[in-house]
């Protein structure tokens, strides 16, 4: 939907929740493509006509470029053309956005063609310009990415569970494996990916790639799409699960890379994230005056990468002993939703965190630093469908953090 049109819908919502004849919309809204019957369903639940209506205009942002003029004429044939002539007309009576310029910045080449964005930004701090932005901290320490690869990543890539551990297939997974692996490529990283491992398969590849040799690099990433569930902790939250049902916390899998346990990543980089289940619980979300534009889903069938909150028994895994562990450093973990709430996946296009992580850093990678991107990400997820989803993050980065684009 254009941001005209997403802005001509707020400015008319308050008439449109006044006034909106709701009932009769419902059938040329499925049969017209715009929701799917499980979404009317949701929709009708969410109370009085007011809030219904207010639901309603709030969710047809997330509905694709033609959701606008499609309502427009349903509003008409179901004789509420005053409406829809409101809406146009608050479409035609908004000004044009300008066009952003290019904040691409210039790379400053170094010895061996490899561009550093962290001396650019140390350049311009001086004088608090940045390829014409003024810069919002001054003196800023960025992380050194000089090596080529610049470091490991690795994908671990659940998708079959065995029958016994009573965990669905996690369709669509393989679509975001392949766009992480090619994003993360492009980023100068040596990927390694994993595909269906049992928990202690999980355990051996993590800490293979902790007791590398990473003196020569200058980052690590690991990436977990799997199902997951809320659990006990005393750092990160969180679980994950094998494809045998077992779990490993979210906090053990972060601590094989601390500098504690592998040395050689010490001061350096470390980066987690995760697609699963915080826990089990669905967010309906709640009403906010608010002019963000919200992020287009499609009305593909939703699924959970949940199971409900577990205590691990005896002999599961369990979390480091808080004592035992020097405060982490350098490390950050992205969460695909909030602690306890679910993270939702679509078949044909992957899990809403993952296809938003990645078009973000597509788009912003080369300007932007790790954490400004996260915030657009969780906020585009945010907006999305009817059931709610905000991914979060837990870091401990002591300095800004900037992919290398090739």
């Amino acid at each position: 939907m254009e941001e005209a049109q997403r802005r001509a819908l707020r400015r008319g919502r308050p008439r449109l929740v006044a006034e909106l004849r709701v009932a009769p919309l419902w059938e040329p809204l499925a049969e017209r493509g715009l929701f799917t019957r499980t979404m009317l369903e949701e929709l009708q639940s969410a109370g009085s006509r007011g809030d219904q209506a207010r639901q309603l205009i709030i969710d047809l942002e997330t509905r694709g470029k033609q959701a606008f003029p499609i309502f427009l004429s349903i509003l008409r044939d179901t004789g509420q053309g005053g409406l829809a002539d409101m809406l146009m007309e608050e479409c035609q009576a908004l000004p044009a956005v300008p066009a952003l310029p290019d904040l691409r910045p210039v790379e400053l080449e170094l010895p061996g063609g490899k561009s550093n964005r962290s001396e650019y930004f140390r350049a311009k701090s001086s004088t608090g310009v940045a390829a014409g932005i003024p810069s919002p901290w001054g003196i800023c320490e960025v992380y050194q990415l000089k090596a080529n690869p610049c470091g490991y990543c690795l994908v671990l890539n659940n998708v079959t569970f065995s029958r016994d551990s009573k965990l669905s297939t996690r369709n669509g997974s393989d679509v975001d494996c392949e766009k992480l692996e090619k994003i993360f490529k492009a980023f100068s990283f040596n990927v390694l990916t994993q595909r269906d491992l049992k928990t202690q398969e999980m355990v051996v590849e993590l800490q293979k790639l902790a007791w590398q040799d990473h003196s020569a690099l200058d980052c690590c990433v690991v990436v977990i799409l799997s199902h997951g569930c809320q659990i006990s902790h005393s750092q990160f939250p969180g679980a994950i699960y094998g494809t045998d049902g077992n779990l490993i916390p979210v906090e053990k899998i972060v601590n094989y890379f601390n500098g504690s346990n592998c040395p050689s990543l010490r001061g350096k980089p470390k980066l987690f994230f995760i697609q699963a289940c915080g826990g089990a619980q669905r967010d309906r979300g709640f009403v906010v005056n608010c002019d963000a534009p919200g992020e287009e889903a499609s009305g593909s069938p939703l699924e959970a990468d949940a199971n409900p909150f577990q205590t691990p028994e005896a002999n599961a895994d369990q979390p480091d002993a808080v004592a035992c562990l020097p405060t982490p450093s350098d490390i950050l973990v992205s969460y695909s939703t909030f602690p306890g709430y679910v993270s939702w996946r679509e078949e044909s296009r992957g899990s809403w965190y993952v296809e938003t992580l990645v078009n973000v850093l597509q788009q912003c990678a080369h300007a932007e630093d790790l954490q400004s991107m996260l915030v657009k990400v969780t906020d585009a997820v945010a907006a999305k469908g009817t059931c709610k989803q905000s991914p979060t993050c837990f870091s401990s980065l002591r300095k800004k953090f900037f992919f290398i684009c090739q």
